[in-house]
């Protein structure tokens, strides 16, 4: 029998997935072997796992089989955050394990890397050469002088090259950072001049939309304002000769005469940078986050190998960006020997359908994108089901915002009726998710499955006291693994402390509204430091943009609540207009009709105002709280770091509303 507070699933995995899938064949293990709960499910699992925290990294460590060449003292160490110490004593290579694949001579020449562009033609790359390549780029990189705990950047599209050079990179122990190539100059050297880089790996352009985008200009800017490189590899993905004094990558990777000699792994410890990602920076200088070898490995196997169940006979396919952490995400694929498809175009070019193209010629199994790609498919109209053979799909995955639940019934619908569908939560600054993926539980629609194994996730009211069913601030209470070792240039930590710390001492609160239901599901609504507070109830905006972006007319929106120096409370709702629609009175009133029935009245905005669009950072997330600083009265260049922002035009639009109402 259904109640109120158990809806019936939208999705339920059948007996013979939930036996066979590997977070269940885990639990039984860790039973036998650490004492874990053998019955109780995924819930009984995850108590354990943040109840017994020391003892399920033990497990995880010893069940993905993680070598240390020097063993740990103990699993933590100091267990404060910030600052909790992982495996101290052990040493390791994050390469090693990513490569381990290609030992095994089943394996060898099985496919490691599936690389794709728009033409939807196809390039290899096998487990032995990919191992080959990487020994050899990691061979000259030490030539180079490149040593443990150097920075070498990569301004790459999403190819196979920038797969072996970040792999290269850590086999040596350096750190390795990424832009992609649409990001600017500015962009590119407000991230890179922070951490200072020895090599600069570089494309002379990127395909995209149809059309070719040449960037030997930004790369020679580049090069004029890093002055720490010691030298800039070519990679000639449009055709352009090698620069003068530039080396070429063919020349880096090119197999010598004999038998390639295997790579060498330097052996790090535990909490050795890995690489080093970026925040948006929508608001000041990117925020230069180090993660490190050991806690990345250990992370991310449990997502990819427990989570997502992600094996050797599965192709993961994300479609993302070198400047976006699902990329490094993706790359974790590895590990778990499964084939990784790399996809470097347009999401919609030739056509809206271009992502579930690539997912059936691929033959991917897992197939990630954005909620928003989702849900502009279902606005489109296409039907990827029936047009695509996509029966090799056993799970998509999104995140970049909530999907919301007309998404989660167009994926049911649209793709396949047993389809897993995982909404997924987490963030760059652990390079991994807090909530989402459970292989052997049920799937709820707009509802994220459960909080992750090992991530002590809890919602929290303004006193610091956990809730269930009601919305909260998103807390962790005990420390990951991939949590940041610390930021760089930021000698006393006070910026890291800041970042997650202030707001509850001790206690990383990461700045997004969640409900947390009784059943473990959990529900996303928005990122708290662009609440809405409605005659004192809060809001999240993704509540209401999955409302308005239902209505055909509305292609996108942006909500911002806005306290006024009289004490008075301003919410305008901005709409980017779909071709051909007209904000009239008619548009207006079923918007707000919508969101009154939907939500509440007090979700109802005080005014609709129709705007050019709506400005993203470069990874695609809608720009709130720069907006609302416009709107307060900021100057535009204080307000918005102008090279973080797809289209900075758009914010002078907003910019002139806020002159217009002072």
């Amino acid at each position: 029998m259904t109640t109120q507070n158990s809806p019936a699933p939208l999705w339920q995995p059948g007996p013979e997935r939930v036996a066979t899938a590997a977070v269940t064949r885990f639990q039984s293990w860790a039973a036998e072997r650490y004492d874990a709960p053998a019955d109780g499910g995924y819930a009984a699992l995850h108590r354990w796992s943040v109840d017994q925290l020391d003892t399920f990294w033990a497990a995880v460590a010893e069940w993905f089989d993680i070598r240390f060449s020097t063993p740990y003292e103990r699993v933590i160490g100091e267990r404060a955050m910030p600052g909790a110490q992982w495996f101290p004593g052990a040493t390791l290579n994050y390469a090693e394990h990513a490569l381990r694949t290609a030992e095994d001579p089943a394996r060898a020449d099985d496919s490691a890397l599936l690389y794709v562009d728009e033409t939807q033609e196809q390039t290899t790359v096998s487990w032995s050469e990919l191992r080959r390549q990487v020994g050899a780029l990691a061979a000259h990189l030490r030539d180079l002088g490149v040593r443990p705990g150097d920075r070498v950047s990569g301004y790459v599209p999403n190819i196979p090259q920038a797969v072996t050079a970040l792999l290269a990179t850590a086999a040596v122990g350096a750190v390795w950072t990424s832009c992609a190539p649409d990001f600017g100059a500015r962009s590119v050297l407000d991230r890179f001049q922070q951490v200072e880089p020895v090599v600069l790996f570089t494309v002379d352009g990127y395909r995209y939309g149809g059309k070719q985008h040449d960037r030997t200009a930004t790369v020679a800017e580049l090069r004029a304002e890093l002055p720490t490189l010691r030298a800039v590899v070519h990679i000639p993905l449009l055709g352009t000769p090698t620069p003068e004094a530039a080396l070429n990558w063919a020349d880096l990777v090119a197999p010598g005469t004999g038998p390639a000699p295997d790579p060498v792994f330097e052996q790090v410890p535990f909490d050795h940078p890995l690489w080093v990602l970026y925040s948006s920076g929508t608001t000041g200088l990117p925020k230069a986050i180090v993660q490190s070898q050991g806690g990345i490995l250990l992370e991310h196997f449990k997502q990819v190998g427990l989570h997502l169940d992600l094996g050797p006979e599965d192709r993961f396919f994300w479609y993302t960006s070198t400047g976006w952490m699902m990329w490094n995400f993706l790359v974790a694929g590895l590990l778990t020997g499964t084939t990784i498809v790399l996809y470097d175009g347009s999401p919609g070019f030739p056509a809206i359908d271009a992502q579930w193209a690539v997912a059936e010629r691929t033959g991917t199994t897992l197939y990630g994108t954005s909620a928003a790609y989702v849900m502009a498919s279902r606005k489109a109209g296409i039907h990827p089901g029936r047009d695509h053979d996509l029966s090799r799909v056993q799970c998509v995955a999104t995140t970049g915002s909530p999907l919301p639940p007309d998404g989660f019934r167009w994926l049911h619908d649209e793709i396949a009726e047993d389809l897993w569908i995982a909404s997924v939560s987490g963030g760059t600054d652990v390079c991994s998710c807090f909530a989402g993926a459970v292989p052997t539980l049920p799937v709820h629609i707009g509802e994220l499955q459960a909080a992750g194994l090992g991530t002590d996730l809890q919602a929290w009211n303004a006193q610091g006291e956990p809730v269930v069913d009601e919305v909260g601030e998103l807390v962790v209470t005990n420390p990951m693994p991939s949590m940041p070792v610390r930021f760089w240039n930021d000698p006393d930590g006070s910026r890291y402390r800041d970042s997650y710390f202030e707001m509850f001492p001790g206690v990383w609160r990461h700045g997004d509204w969640i409900t947390i239901t009784d059943r473990g599901t959990v529900v996303i609504h928005g990122r708290s430091d662009s609440t809405l507070n409605r005659q004192g109830v809060r809001m999240g905006s993704a509540d209401i943009y999955e409302a308005v972006e239902r209505l055909p007319e509305i292609r996108e929106s942006l909500v911002i609540g806005l306290e006024e120096p009289d004490g008075g409370y301003w919410m305008p709702l901005f709409v980017h207009l779909a071709d051909g629609a007209v904000l009239d009175d008619d548009l207006r009133n079923r918007i707000k009709q919508t969101i009154r029935q939907q939500l509440s009245p007090r979700h109802v905005p005080d005014e609709i105002i129709e705007v050019p669009g709506v400005p993203h950072t470069l990874t695609g997330k809608r720009i709130e709280v720069p907006v609302k600083r416009l709107l307060q009265g900021t100057a535009l260049d204080k307000a918005v770091n102008a090279g973080s922002v797809d289209n900075v035009e758009l914010l002078r639009f907003y910019e002139r509303i806020a002159a217009t109402r002072r």
